[in-house]
């Protein structure tokens, strides 16, 4: 298969440092030190993101703190501000939807713009447009917010250009240039093939980027042992793929426990944090559900473990809480807990909803979404239930990379 010949359409936006630079730009202070946004700000807390500069010297996300500061002593190090960090995401949207309504938010750092129907791209570049909305970034949200743009004919490639040269970089993948660009990577470059995956690759011939490009549809069929070989060839190709290949199965929550929990009642209001969590990913992503599971691992290394389908497809937080309480309540827990974790299963679209004799759907919808909103704008838990207050202390509000990633993800691995 040639390589794509159409134009360019496809812009990857990624916020550098996403979390620490925005802490930068809130406090400038901070500028041009080594900064950590961790979990914790605890030795053992791990590091969500680090400033450019922290980059620099070596500080990765993944790592503990204790091991940042091996690499910079004076490593400032902050606990995560999820109300800044949303609002940077929601002016991001703002300026994106000025050029395009086709767009996807990958996580809370990073989105996919499709512009093939922006007018200006009749007597402009597509990386006129990319620099130009670096340029209002920095001028219209923050001065210190970098993004690196990549541009491709198809949305996988755009997000390979955009790692390319960060940070700040600006560069596209293209039938010009795709075999020098591909000269210079790894198989593990590659986002979605990691080192399993290469080995893989490595078993049927194939130990570079452009092995994998050049390799015929069989031989790569026959290292992934599925279709994805096929997506791949197409992926690489430079033609659309993970828009009709992309497949979720389940969303959830877990959380460690800290204190030693063992009574039904004391785990309940933790339970009600989690299904408010896990439902509202699952509505972001426009799903409702008709399983549930509960899983507990207890202290002294045991563990249990039930899902059960449901009468109906739920989307409400409330419908899910009931459900999984009963599971709470049949695993008859009588010891210390150490970590538990609910999820939904057997997803379906909310394209319409199945009538229901006693409950009026639509209101409840209405009802839900005015909660998100209200959530989204202000902070998780700005509306929440009663009873999930008791479990605030142990279910944090939190944002990681991947915070709205379940609005549209790559399956990249077979």
């Amino acid at each position: 298969m040639e390589f794509n010949s159409q134009p360019s359409f496809n812009l990857h936006l990624d916020l550098n440092s996403c979390f620490a630079s925005i802490e930068q730009q809130a406090n400038p202070f901070l500028r041009g030190k080594s900064v950590a946004v961790a979990s914790y700000p605890t030795p053992g807390g791990c590091i969500l993101a680090a400033s450019i500069e922290a980059k620099k010297v070596g500080i990765k996300t993944g790592m503990r703190v204790f091991e940042g500061r091996r690499f910079d002593p004076r490593l400032i190090v902050l606990k995560p501000d999820p109300w800044k960090y949303r609002n940077v995401h929601l002016k991001l949207r703002e300026l994106i939807s000025e050029y395009t309504n086709d767009f996807s938010p990958k996580s809370i750092d990073e989105f996919v713009l499709n512009l093939r129907d922006y007018p200006a791209l009749r007597n402009g570049s597509i990386k006129a447009v990319g620099r130009e909305i670096k340029m209002r970034i920095k001028k219209e949200i923050g001065e210190w917010l970098t993004v690196s743009v990549g541009i491709a004919p198809n949305r996988y490639l755009a997000k390979i250009a955009a790692g390319l040269k960060k940070p700040d970089g600006l560069e596209e993948i293209n039938k010009d240039n795709f075999f020098e660009v591909y000269s210079k990577l790894k198989l593990t470059d590659l986002t979605g093939i990691k080192t399993r995956n290469a080995i893989r690759l490595n078993t049927m011939g194939i130990y570079s980027v452009l092995d994998f490009y050049r390799s015929p549809v069989w031989r790569l069929r026959a290292a992934f042992h599925s279709i994805t070989g096929l997506y791949w060839h197409m992926r690489l190709s430079g033609f659309e793929v993970d828009d009709i290949s992309s497949k979720r199965g389940s969303f959830g929550n877990s959380v460690a426990i800290g204190k030693n929990l063992s009574k039904v009642e004391e785990l309940a209001p933790i339970l009600s944090r989690l299904t408010e969590k896990m439902s509202a990913r699952l509505r972001s992503s426009g799903f409702s559900a008709k399983g549930i599971h509960l899983a507990i691992v207890y202290k002294d290394g045991s563990w249990w473990h039930r899902g059960r389908q449901m009468p109906r497809s739920f989307f409400d937080s409330k419908d899910f809480y009931k459900a999984a309480f009963k599971l709470l309540v049949e695993a008859s827990v009588r010891r210390p807990v150490l970590n538990i974790a609910v999820s939904c299963f057997s997803l379906e679209k909310t394209h319409s909803l199945q009538l229901d004799f006693f409950n009026d759907l639509a209101k409840q919808k209405r009802l839900v979404e005015a909660e998100d909103l209200i959530n989204e704008r202000w902070g998780g838990f700005s509306v929440s239930s009663a009873r999930s207050f008791g479990g605030a202390a142990a279910v944090l509000d939190r944002i990681a990379f991947g915070g709205v990633k379940e609005l549209e993800e790559f399956s990249l691995n077979s």
